[in-house]
């Protein structure tokens, strides 16, 4: 069963499908081994690993790259976040056929203009393409994947620029129109009821599975999102690196003020932990096997 197949009949199965972001292969093994059911491979986390904005300054080999070894290192399907798709319809023509020969089993496109701004930053430039631009690549990203099981996730910025529920709707409905398997609907108000009316709406008008990304109001947690009937699909999109800087920011500091490891050694996972997870025990199991 190929890995589009599996998440497509998983999305179906569950009711709500838990995926976490992932920004490394180390992050996509202890996202499995916590029990996720699929992995996001995230712009804004890699961005953040190299220090940069969340500005579309990572290339797409940057982030095939890192596709490539998170899917080498986990049996869960990989949703990849593509932002805009790299340009036009044209672009995303080539991106799909990429994402899908590195072990993707579905992309995230976004409606804004490229190069796009981070959906979250305070005043940030939030721009969307005209919707039958963006039924284009839609249409585009369809006709270009061979795995006809491979989700084509169209996910509108009509709540985050300001234009309101009846805009987002709109694009929403096109979307479908142009082939999309499901709608990703974003917010960046805190608390969720901006996303929870526009679920509540779209089950009386659609079938189609939502997606949603509760950063910025997290107390909406399964229980609710259940509730709302239409979601079929929650991505924790940031929590990985956030998780990692803390944990970083804080025995770095820590170091730095005991002057030395004494005190911080003992609060960070031991060394035979990072060893099980590199694998190293089936390195001397083969060392043994077949170094002559």
């Amino acid at each position: 069963m190929s890995q589009a197949r599996k998440l497509k009949d998983s999305v179906a199965k569950k009711g709500l499908f838990h995926v976490m972001a992932t920004h490394s292969p180390i992050s996509a093994m202890l996202a499995e081994e916590a029990g996720f059911d699929g992995l996001w491979a995230s712009g804004f986390e890699l961005s953040a690993l190299y220090g940069l904005p969340d500005a579309w300054l990572i290339t797409m080999t940057q982030h095939l790259d890192m596709l490539r070894a998170i899917a080498s290192k986990s049996t869960l399907p990989v949703i990849a976040d593509i932002d805009t798709g790299y340009g036009n319809a044209i672009n995303v023509l080539h991106a799909v056929k990429e994402y899908e020969r590195a072990g993707a089993a579905a992309v995230v496109i976004e409606d804004k203009v490229f190069p796009k701004m981070s959906s979250l930053v305070a005043g940030g430039r939030q721009e969307l393409v005209r919707i039958d631009e963006f039924q284009g690549k839609i249409e585009a990203a369809c006709d270009a994947r061979i795995d006809k099981d491979f989700l084509i996730i169209a996910r509108t910025e009509a709540l985050i620029a300001g234009l309101g529920q009846d805009e987002a709707l709109a694009r929403a409905k096109a979307y479908v129109d142009a082939g999309a398997d499901m709608i990703l609907i974003h917010s960046k108000q805190e608390d969720p009821n901006e996303i929870e009316q526009f679920a509540r709406v779209w089950k009386e008008r659609s079938d189609v599975g939502l997606v949603i990304v509760p950063n910025a109001y997290p107390e909406l947690d399964a229980t609710r999102i259940k509730e709302l009937g239409s979601v079929r699909v929650v991505i924790y999109g940031n929590y990985g690196i956030r998780a990692a800087v803390k944990g970083m920011k804080d025995a770095f500091k820590r170091i730095i003020e005991n002057g030395g490891v004494q005190h911080v050694h003992k609060d960070i996972v031991p060394v035979d932990e990072i060893f099980r997870l590199q694998g190293m025990d089936k390195v001397k199991v083969d060392e043994k096997r077949f170094l002559k």
